[in-house]
């Protein structure tokens, strides 16, 4: 569906370019974003936790749950739309429309002619007068950044329209905080920190491997996601609240038997070993059956992040939430030995 409608919008954008003149396509780098409804203008600032080593994005643990895939944004105040249209002219005008030429881009804003509105409603749209010139207020746009996902043709789709300065679009897919809370979600970058074991590469059949991870390890992880122009913004924070732990073969016993070690109220997880603990059972840990006989075990240690959000207007919420994994070799042997 998406490529059949792709298709159709630049049947439609072929001819216009042809009689519209410029074929600026937006190629200069300060012209992109205005150019593209596939980029949007959100700006994300990790706000806390750690900036530095090995990170990575999370994993939704629901696995059909998705970001929304369209939004409307602001583009353009009138002084600006009439200078891309008169000099750049090179552009997406909806999420299914580029308008290459200037003729297109007057035509419509500036001298009142109604225009065409493809895959949109209504099908076609009333023009404006010299771009609105000495109003305040902005011209809005459907974005979608991940355009693959949006199955809807119709979604998002409404030719670029004027908004008063203060107010957001009435329309079922107008942008929210939540909007930006989710817009930030893969945006959150988390540590890959590795766990603590003992012992830490070698193993012996039967005995317990200790895992945990001292407290301090893993922190919040906050996002501020900001769209200009509208006063909306929303604070995404994940919090580590357990590590699940998978040996690498069915030859194995996990501590608990879950493999979900949860969080100890300090902050860290699972206990460190100590001498004199080797008959002991782990409060988080994994006992080999088998040794791996030249071919480590790898072992998978995934930690589960607790996602919620606060945004404009004390506007607040949970999302689904994340893993990250990491995996390190296990060898294990049969020689029965005590971890020092």
């Amino acid at each position: 569906m998406i490529a059949a409608a792709l298709a159709t919008a630049l049947a439609y954008s072929t001819p216009a370019h042809a009689f519209g003149g410029s074929d600026t396509r937006g190629e200069v780098e300060d012209k992109e974003l205005i150019a593209s409804a596939q980029r949007t203008s959100i700006t994300v600032t990790q706000v806390s936790g750690p900036t530095g080593g090995e990170r990575g994005s999370l994993s939704a643990t629901d696995v059909n749950w998705e970001p929304p895939p369209c939004w409307y944004e602001p583009v353009f105040t009138p002084e600006e739309l009439k200078d891309f249209a008169e000099h750049d002219a090179g552009g997406d005008v909806s999420l299914r429309q580029g308008w290459y030429g200037s003729r297109l881009w007057t035509d419509h804003f500036k001298d009142g002619k109604d225009a065409p509105n493809y895959f949109g409603t209504p099908s076609s749209v009333k023009g404006y007068k010299d771009y609105n010139l000495g109003k305040k207020g902005y011209f809005w746009r459907g974005v979608a950044p991940r355009l693959a996902a949006l199955d809807d043709t119709s979604l998002c789709n409404k030719l670029m329209f004027w908004q008063d300065a203060g107010e957001i679009p009435d329309d079922p897919n107008a942008p929210t905080p939540q909007t930006l809370a989710e817009y930030a979600y893969d945006k959150v970058e988390v540590p890959a920190t590795e766990i603590e074991a003992k012992p830490a590469a070698k193993s012996t059949v039967n005995l317990p491997t200790w895992v945990w991870l001292d407290k301090g390890t893993f922190k919040e992880v906050k996002v501020r996601a900001e769209l200009p122009n509208t006063g909306l913004w929303a604070e995404t924070t994940a919090k580590p609240v357990a590590l699940h732990l998978e040996p690498g073969t069915a030859d194995a016993e996990t501590f608990p038997a879950s493999g979900d070690c949860e969080i100890n109220t300090d902050g860290s997880i699972g206990t460190p070993y100590t001498k004199g603990k080797t008959d002991q059972t782990p409060p988080c840990g994994i006992r080999y059956l088998r040794a791996s006989n030249g071919e480590p075990y790898p072992l998978n240690a995934s930690i589960t992040w607790e996602i919620s959000w606060e945004g404009t207007g004390g506007a607040q919420g949970d999302l689904p939430d994340g893993t990250f994994e990491t995996t390190q070799d296990m060898e294990v042997q049969e020689i029965q030995s005590i971890n020092r």
